[in-house]
């Protein structure tokens, strides 16, 4: 979906996801190691400010993305993300800054005062012709929604949704992943708009909706009481959606900030780092 990830902002402030965050200083927090290579480092880097990273995001700064609407403790998955991009480029944390941008200025044309800007941005090719993007730090995945009384709420796996009777919305790519991935028995509700997918869930005319997985936190917290994420999972086929970091049109930035991405996937990195804050601490579990 190209929509602004930010529609979902009030909804990321869910309790669960609260009340489940990890009470112990994350791997992620921990004081960074600068790795960057001799091609990327830091002396060399075209920086809005000299000497320090400058980091954007709006406010609030709403979990699971962010911790207690602050950026600069590295808790939350964006924060966590991007104090590890930080590391790859050879900033420890003293050395990092944190500016405050809207959302939708963010990648708006025009010079920027940050060095990049981390904020649920989708990837698009609309954006880039005003923005330079990273590579994609997060591939949006679909979740499973239901009411938190509801016969399936307590699935663990895809199998065990084989019987439910879903609802989704046409042309999305939820509904390509309930067909292609869950394959229920029976033919899911298709629905023209979203809200009435989740209307409804809401008077129980579904057993669950598939959703991606950020409006699922928008939709349990803000629109539909007593709902909660049975899951996530991946969908197959199509483009997928992702999240990248922006900075402004032509950057000389863009090449190490690319590089320092590919490194953190490669090593698996952004892959701890999304179970930590994505599954564990915000209530989504993997289902398989």
């Amino acid at each position: 979906m190209a929509r602004p990830s930010k529609l979902l902002a009030v909804g990321v402030l869910a309790a669960a996801a609260v009340a489940c965050a990890p009470a112990d200083t994350p791997p992620s927090a921990a004081p960074l190691s600068p790795t960057a290579s001799a091609a990327c480092t830091k002396d060399q880097l075209k920086l809005v400010n000299a000497g320090k990273l400058t980091i954007a995001t709006d406010k609030p700064a709403f979990e699971p993305w962010f911790k207690d609407d602050d950026p600069s403790n590295g808790q939350g998955f964006e924060s966590a993300v991007a104090f590890a991009v930080a590391g790859e480029l050879g900033f420890d944390r003293s050395e990092v800054q944190w500016s405050t941008v809207k959302f939708d200025s963010a990648f708006a044309p025009g010079a920027k005062q940050f060095d990049f800007d981390v904020n649920e941005v989708s990837i698009t090719p609309d954006r880039a012709k005003a923005v330079d993007f990273s590579h994609g730090y997060y591939t949006v995945k679909q979740a499973v929604v239901a009411m938190g009384d509801g016969k399936f709420a307590a699935a663990k796996s895809l199998a065990e949704l084989k019987d439910a009777k879903i609802g989704v919305q046409v042309g999305t790519t939820s509904l390509n992943a309930v067909k292609e991935v869950i394959k229920p028995g029976a033919e899911p509700n298709v629905y023209t708009d979203q809200i009435d997918a989740i209307n409804a869930l809401k008077n129980k005319q579904v057993d669950a909706i598939v959703v991606d997985l950020p409006t699922a936190f928008y939709v349990t917290a803000a629109q539909v009481e007593k709902s909660k994420i049975v899951g996530q999972f991946s969908s197959t086929g199509g483009t997928p959606e992702e999240f990248g970091l922006v900075m402004e049109k032509g950057s000389a930035l863009k090449p190490c900030v690319d590089k320092a991405v590919d490194a953190l996937k490669s090593k698996g990195e952004l892959t701890k780092i999304e179970q930590q804050w994505l599954s564990a601490a915000a209530g989504a579990p993997e289902l398989k």
